[in-house]
């Protein structure tokens, strides 16, 4: 029915008739078209050119018409046109023949569909109008265009069906929330139909709009999110400028209040308690509590802590932060014999508070917290955390070196036995007495084999075995001065026969297993029989070595190839140690230069022709030799036993060549230099240069002795001088002999075997000692003993 109506109001304005203009009067002011047409007739009459034209408006029509017929838009018309039918109009353009709907004959335009200007506002059209018989235009084409009125067909529609925002708590009157924004399809340049206004349907008194704008605003000062925290706001738009008639839509605006930290945190309860065992390690967690905070996020997050009490060392809080509660945790170990309850003053606050509503109150709250310590049955506990011990290394089995204290830690004192882990201690060289925890030897101790020994003693409560704990004990065995000190190594040690007096053949060096705190300190010197030696000499050089120097000009290997010289290394601790260690020394033949050519005095004898293989077939027949003189030796061994003493003459016809052979057994163990040329010698042991060790001696350097006059005679002048004496002896026997003199080492076990010793009596020798000397002269006493085998 509006539509209608206004159909009727414009229908005076759409009618625009177009009409045809004479050439000579032709004053179109809108537009116009000139068509010149001209023909030749048979009879040669020319046609002169007349100027058409014809007029037109723009057309107007309304939108969404709905009446019975279709809508008239206007009328086509020329000056050609004489009403006989001979012209024809045709439409061309937007919508021709579909929306616009033209008669050939009439030029009558008529719309043919209801229009939306929203979908279209306006239509260009071209028109024209020809000859039907000639199919020439009359008039030229020309455009004309159709525009379409509005009318309020169209709500205002929101940009967002749903619109979502969010404002924090506690804001003031006024304050922005969002705008929405609705549009409306009409035409804004004709009438009120797009002019929209906004109003609030849904959310007060809380929130306001702007009419004009859209914008949401708070209506109410101070909301809180713990009260409420969503809303719900409903907002109509309404076109015509919000008059009667006119078309509105609406939308949902949610509005949610964002927290913000305005509250508090506030303890449950004053007081809480709790338990824990003595024996709880350090970090046992003990109990939780927590201060309640409506906020959420960051602006509930609380801090615990111990402002005060009368352990705060004692115990610790923590917070989780998860679920925002204290943790407390036992710090130290607690002792239910020295404290049985403690009270802690817990102190929770904000960590991010707001400074606008600090006025609100302090950001914190307090409670106490009561803690008791339960008893436990604890193990004992030493005196300390691990025990050092030193002891000699010469110190006497079942001496005590030390002591270990441990007591039950608990109100009934349980007493303690001790004991040593024998997986510490496997040769068992310690143990403990199991009543006070003295530690005693139990075998000797060696420092230079272990020097330290790290054992585990363990304390046990008698009345509960379970109960029990192990120490540490380190036992550092400290040095004496037990070991001699001795040649560092084995020197090769030679002499050139070209040398000469005052040269420095070897120095030497010792070592010692004692480790003395001062260090080591070391003097060498001859024995008290070479102190004066002819041939050699030695210098320390105070440095822990000394030098070998020669005594004398040239040295023959023709008549002594090596030289024994015994050297006493002392050192400078207490007891004085020392050791004597000989140097082998070899004459060689050198060149000019003092480099070693040769040590082999055999090499002299040989002629220098002979082969590798006379050499040994040389050998050979020295020992056959040897083992056919050893059997002579026991054969007459055998004679003389099986015999009484006789005369050595029974008469005296009986004048022959006799070798009367003294043989000795050796030197023993200790004699490590056998067939040398300086056991003729036979050097008296005198021990009176033996030296005390439980003695600081006065001196050690002033050990001297006044070697005997054979000393420094050469050995051919010394066997020369034995010899005569023989010879001149009354009571050697009418003949030649042979007399050897050997020598048998010194500190041999075995007393001398030779007959020079014997006395010379008729009655028989007694061997019986000889089954004295064990299982390996069992032969010899089965052969020399017994009387009656004598007479046999």
């Amino acid at each position: 029915m509006k539509t209608y109506s206004l159909t009727i109001l414009l229908w005076s304005c759409v009618f625009h008739e177009i009409r045809m203009i004479p050439s000579q009067k032709r004053t179109n002011k809108h537009s116009h078209s000139e068509m010149v047409t001209g023909w030749l007739e048979n009879g040669g009459k020319t046609l002169h050119r007349t100027k058409r034209g014809w007029m037109w408006n723009q057309f107007f029509l309304l939108e969404e018409y709905t009446g019975p017929d279709t809508q008239y838009v206007g009328k086509l018309h020329t000056d050609q046109d004489k009403g006989d039918g001979n012209l024809k109009y045709i439409l061309t353009g937007d919508g021709a023949g579909s929306l616009f709907i033209i008669d050939e004959n009439t030029g009558d335009i008529h719309a043919a569909k209801k229009l939306d200007r929203e979908e279209k506002s306006l239509y260009v059209l071209r028109a024209k109008a020809i000859d039907r018989k000639t199919g020439r235009q009359v008039e030229p084409e020309s455009e004309f265009i159709i525009k379409i009125h509005d009318i309020n067909d169209n709500e205002p529609k929101f940009t967002k069906d749903t619109y979502t925002a969010s404002i924090p708590e506690m804001s003031g009157v006024g304050t922005s929330v969002i705008q929405v924004t609705a549009t409306d399809a009409d035409d804004a340049n004709y009438g009120n139909s797009a002019k929209v206004v906004y109003s609030i349907l849904q959310g007060q008194p809380y929130f306001s709009v702007d009419p004009e704008t859209g914008i949401i605003k708070t209506a109410l000062p101070d909301m809180s999110r713990e009260n409420r925290e969503q809303y719900q706001v409903v907002i109509q738009a309404k076109d015509m400028g919000g008059q009667m008639g006119g078309l509105s839509g609406t939308t949902t605006v949610n509005i949610t209040l964002t927290d913000v930290n305005n509250n508090p945190p506030r303890f449950p309860q004053s007081t809480y308690q709790f338990s824990s065992p003595e024996s709880a390690p350090p970090g046992t967690p003990l109990g939780r509590i927590k201060a309640n905070d409506p906020d959420v996020g960051e602006n509930a997050e609380i801090e615990y802590s111990i402002s005060n009490g009368d352990a705060s060392d004692m115990f610790d809080i923590v917070t989780d932060k998860d679920t925002q509660e204290g943790i407390i945790t036992v710090k130290k170990h607690l002792d239910f014999e020295n404290k049985l309850l403690y009270t802690l003053r817990v102190e929770a606050t904000n960590t991010h508070p707001d400074p606008r509503f600090l006025q609100l109150g302090p950001f914190r709250d307090t409670a106490f917290v009561k803690i008791s310590v339960e008893d436990i049955d604890e193990p004992p506990v030493f005196s300390r955390p691990w025990y050092l011990i030193e002891v000699d290394e010469d110190a006497k089995e079942g001496n005590i070196i030390g002591e270990v204290v441990a007591q039950d830690p608990d109100i009934t004192k349980n007493a303690i036995k001790y004991s040593v882990d024998r997986h510490t201690d496997l040769d068992r060289i310690f143990n403990i007495y199991s009543g006070n925890g003295s530690l005693f030897i139990s075998k000797p101790l060696d420092r230079e084999e272990t020097p330290w020994h790290n054992i585990t003693v363990i304390a046990t409560e008698i009345n509960n075995p379970k109960q029990s704990t192990q120490i540490p004990v380190f036992i550092r065995i400290l040095d004496i001065n037990d070991h001699a000190p001795e040649f560092a190594k084995y020197y090769e040690t030679f002499v050139c026969e070209n040398a000469k007096a005052g040269q420095l053949i070897q120095t030497v060096s010792a070592v010692d297993k004692d480790e003395p705190l001062r260090g080591h300190k070391f003097f060498f010197e001859l024995v008290p029989e070479f102190a004066v030696h002819p041939n050699f000499s030695i210098v320390d050089n105070k440095d822990n070595t000394a030098g070998i120097i020669t005594r004398r000009n040239g040295y023959n290997r023709s008549k002594m190839s090596t030289y024994l010289l015994p050297i006493i290394i002392f050192d400078n601790d207490y007891p004085i140690q020392s050791s004597t260690g000989t140097l082998t020394i070899r004459v060689c033949a050198c060149d000019s230069r003092g480099n070693m050519q040769s040590c082999n005095a055999e090499a002299l004898l040989l002629p220098a022709g002979l082969s590798t293989g006379a050499l040994v077939a040389i050998l050979l027949c020295i020992i056959i030799l040897l083992g056919k003189y050893l059997l002579l030796v026991v054969l007459f061994t055998a004679l003389k036993r099986q015999r009484k003493k006789e005369p050595l003459i029974i008469s005296k016809d009986d004048v022959r060549d006799n070798i009367v052979t003294y043989n000795d057994e050796g030197g023993g163990e200790e004699d490590t230099q056998a067939f040398d040329i300086g056991t003729l010698r036979n050097p008296e042991a005198s021990e009176e240069s033996r030296m005390r060790r439980d003695v600081i001696p006065e001196t050690i350097f002033q050990i001297r002795r006044t070697a005997p006059l054979w000393e420094n005679i050469d050995v051919q002048d010394f066997i020369h001088r034995r010899l005569k004496e023989n010879d001149s002896d009354p009571a050697a026997p009418p003949y030649d002999s042979l007399a050897t003199y050997a020598y048998e080492g010194n500190d041999s076990i075995a007393n001398s075997l030779s007959s020079l010793e014997s006395l010379t009596t008729e009655g028989n020798q007694d061997y019986d000692y000889l089954s004295d000397w064990g299982p390996r002269f069992k032969k010899l006493a089965d052969m020399y003993g017994g009387e009656d085998s004598d007479r046999d």
